[in-house]
């Protein structure tokens, strides 16, 4: 009993270490699982952050890619987009390969480990039931043994004792020799059940047991074989994809061995290059002469501190810094008020103040320090502005300076060219389709063509038309024809668009956002037209436009130079706001403007005119 106790606990320590071996397997599937959860969530990861960085159609971020720097990152972001689908491949291989694979194999290892346990304890069962049986045939035959033995005892007493009757010495004969047989029957079962017993026995601890553990420990090492390929699989999927993993790094480092600073530094040059020309010197001024002054190509004096003399320049002024602005431009700059306007009148009537505090203008600064703030100052950009906010501009784009004109222009031939090779092929696809029609009238009418083969005839003559205008132009630009004057322009018809008060607003600021002057400046800089004062410098430009009208509160005598004098209740006509001073510009007829306090008039600003 004891050795088959200790049989049955070695069993019972193989089927927790079988148990145990299941349980690392599927431990193991665990742990693969997770990592391709893992590599699914990384490429996800990956895609989103190569998608969040890739440059958004229609939008300013394209033409930042023209450089090879920023191509090499967008380079960069498509290879990170392979990059993430490997990790892919990763996840959908030890997914198929080992998870999946090693999952259905522990379904038939838990099967088959039973069924081997099974048959185990049905072979111990079978010998402890041949033991039991043993066990019992002996104590039967033990029993009979003894109970032959008091028979014959008895049976040798009776007959020895000769008071006893022959009949019952013949009765006690008689049980000693069925207790005898009985014995030798019990002996013989005994004999049988013992070769029976051995003979089992001897085949369960040979045959039967060594069979299942053997079978148990196939099994075993089934499961150990199994989970090591599982681990060189889990290793050569990752090694399958390091091929393309380094061709996406390959093709990061060459993206990034394209890198060419000298490009992408002419590139900036070539996209901001402007075609003017520097200023030239600037000419000595001799303060000395006691007579009147000449002024110098960039430089303006101040005769006027005796009410006489106008300011004058020299012949050379028309490629100078100053006669880029215009007069109107110019003269404000000269005659804004700097001091506080007057308060207005503690009464509505005119003989409250019969004459207003005096004009600012009695105490003028020197010419040279309105010069410098002007220099300084912040230039007003509406125009630009509204170009920028996706308001039209000029046409032929005579508000850029002269080389990004170039470009735009050329750039607008090259699209109408584009149009017009549309437009042609269109046609000649409609002349294959009645050709076809004419052969086989049946497939349809050729005259249902010949509508749209006439609009398309006219829409590529107009855009022939269009090409030649921008062509045009474009070779005015580039100097291969003569420039045409403002005068020429406007008869043209070619630049209606620029007769709204956007562009007339756009006039009266000249300067560009970094000072530079802006508005047909090509033109102006190949007329050499000789010049004596500063008046005859500016005859064709254009008076500032209305940008509303006004009403007079009160009434005020403005009597020195850059004032007004206006009468309670008038009606007048703004042409420039309050810029801070407490002065606003207004018109009352075509020779008549000045400044007047903003507190003296009402003004009603028109929507159109302020938004531009």
């Amino acid at each position: 009993l004891s050795f088959f106790d200790s049989f049955q606990d070695q069993f019972d320590n193989l089927e927790k270490h079988t148990q145990w071996g299941i349980d690392v397997l599927e431990k193991y599937i665990k742990f693969v699982k997770e990592r391709t959860e893992i590599e699914l969530s990384y490429a996800k990861q990956l895609r989103n952050l190569s998608k969040k960085y890739q440059p958004k159609k229609n939008s300013k971020e394209e033409e930042e890619y023209r450089y090879t720097s920023t191509r090499a990152f967008l380079a960069t972001l498509n290879e990170m987009n392979d990059y993430a689908g490997q990790h892919e491949v990763i996840s959908e291989n030890m997914t198929s390969l080992i998870t999946g694979e090693l999952t259905r194999y522990v379904q038939e290892l838990k099967q088959e480990r039973k069924s081997h346990f099974h048959d185990g304890r049905k072979a111990q069962q079978h010998i402890e039931t041949c033991w039991k049986q043993l066990e019992a045939s002996k104590r039967r035959f033990e029993r009979d043994c003894k109970e032959a033995d008091r028979a014959q005892q008895y049976f040798e007493k009776m007959d020895a004792d000769i008071n006893v009757t022959k009949a019952d010495v013949e009765k006690a004969r008689q049980q000693a020799q069925l207790r005898h047989q009985m014995a030798e029957d019990s002996k013989a079962e005994y004999s049988s059940t013992l070769q029976k017993f051995n003979s089992e026995q001897h085949d369960h601890y040979y045959t039967h047991i060594p069979n299942i553990f053997q079978k148990i420990q196939e099994m075993e090492e089934r499961r150990i074989v199994r989970i090591g390929e599982s681990m060189k699989t889990f290793a050569e999927v990752d090694r399958q994809v390091i091929p393309i993993i380094g061709k996406c790094l390959d093709e990061i480092t060459k993206a990034a061995e394209l890198v060419d600073h000298k490009n992408d530094s002419q590139l900036v040059i070539e996209a901001f290059k402007s075609g003017f020309e520097p200023p030239g010197d600037i000419d000595f001024e001799d303060f000395t002469q006691p007579m009147k002054r000449t002024i110098s190509d960039s430089s303006l004096s101040n005769s006027r501190g005796d009410g006489k003399s106008e300011p004058k320049f020299g012949s050379k002024s028309k490629g100078k810094l100053w006669p880029f602005i215009k007069k109107n431009k110019l003269m404000s700059l000269l005659t804004s008020p700097h001091q506080p306007p007057p308060p207005p009148p503690a009464s509505a009537s005119p003989s409250a103040v019969p004459n207003g505090p005096q004009s600012p203008k009695q105490q003028k600064e020197p010419l040279s320090h309105r010069f410098n703030e002007f220099m300084t100052s912040k230039p007003k950009i509406h125009c630009f502005r509204s170009l920028k906010r996706g308001g039209s501009g000029p046409e032929d784009f005579s508000n850029l300076p002269p080389e990004q004109r170039r470009k735009k222009l050329q750039q607008k031939v090259d699209e109408l060219n584009r149009d017009i090779q549309k437009e042609m092929d269109q046609r000649d696809a409609l002349t294959k389709m009645k050709d076809v029609y004419i052969k086989n009238p049946q497939m349809g009418d050729a005259a249902s063509v010949d509508h749209r083969l006439a609009e398309l005839g006219q829409n590529i003559e107009k855009l022939r038309i269009e090409v030649q205008k921008f062509e045009g132009w474009l070779a005015e630009v580039e100097g291969r024809l003569p420039a045409r004057t403002d005068q020429a322009r406007r008869q043209s018809g070619l630049y209606e668009a620029q007769n709204t008060s956007a562009v007339n607003s756009c006039a009266q600021d000249r300067e560009s956002p970094d000072g530079s002057y802006t508005e047909e400046q090509s033109q102006e800089t190949e007329m050499k037209v000789p010049a004596t004062d500063f008046d005859d410098e500016f005859d064709d430009e254009e008076p500032l436009p209305t940008i509303g009208t006004c009403k007079a509160l009160y009434t005020f005598e403005g009597q020195n130079e850059g004032t007004i004098s206006v009468a309670e209740g008038e009606m007048l006509y703004v042409i420039e706001e309050d810029k801070g001073d407490g002065w606003t510009r207004i018109r009352r007829n075509e020779d008549e403007e000045g400044y007047v306090p903003t507190s003296y008039v009402e003004v009603y600003l028109d929507k159109n005119a302020k938004g531009a």
